[in-house]
């Protein structure tokens, strides 16, 4: 499976010619659904959530579908019977080839006045997990874990323990839009130094082999 990094929390798998785009949200390449045959969306934030990208993957790849929360199934189901699936913690399903598992209920807390949203997490291929904006532990074990190293919702220390606690093989970070490339080795050294696990992070439209 290759994995190819695009801007922020939007990620890109192959394998055996097929595609699958996860978060293809507003921070990430206008073109960045284009030519998948399968899309995942953690949860409606709007870095995550692009309709207009959504639509345009949809339409360019008749055969295409996505799997989602309910929210943002409810908003493109209508326009495309039959290719928008809604899935929940616990689900499993198969996705253009490729086997998904999915993890996680809410959002994280971003301030106790703003109400949580749903978020899940998606396992491909029992290896890499995408948690979305969410600290999810999945159970299962984890070799390429997808992680949201900058947030509003999180600190370097979270993000620390979470990967303590999942104990991947390695780590690669997502969710870095906010972050700039002067505090980037800050975050490089903590997380290599005390996360316990091999960290490192692609440039857009970097690729690595799982």
């Amino acid at each position: 499976m290759k994995l190819t990094k695009r801007l922020h929390s939007c990620v890109q798998l192959e394998k055996d010619g097929r595609v699958l785009v996860i978060d293809p949200g507003a921070f990430s390449e206008s073109d960045a659904g284009l030519g998948a045959d399968a899309l995942l969306v953690t949860h409606e934030h709007p870095d995550h959530y692009d309709e207009g990208r959504l639509r345009a993957a949809l339409d360019a790849n008749p055969a295409a579908a996505l799997w989602t929360l309910r929210s943002v199934a409810e908003k493109l189901a209508p326009a495309y019977p039959g290719r928008v699936h809604t899935v929940g913690h616990g689900d499993a399903f198969t996705a253009a080839g490729f086997e998904v598992q999915v993890h996680g209920e809410l959002h994280a807390v971003i301030h106790p006045d703003i109400p949580r949203v749903t978020n899940v997490g998606y396992l491909v291929e029992g290896s890499l997990f995408h948690p979305g904006d969410a600290l999810t532990v999945p159970d299962a074990p984890v070799d390429t874990l997808m992680l949201p190293v900058h947030a509003p919702w999180n600190k370097v220390a979270e993000v620390i323990d979470y990967l303590r606690e999942v104990k991947p093989r390695r780590a690669i970070d997502v969710h870095d839009a906010y972050l700039s490339e002067i505090a980037r080795p800050i975050y490089d050294n903590v997380l290599g130094a005390l996360g316990g696990t091999d960290h490192g992070r692609l440039a857009p439209g970097g690729s690595a082999d799982l």
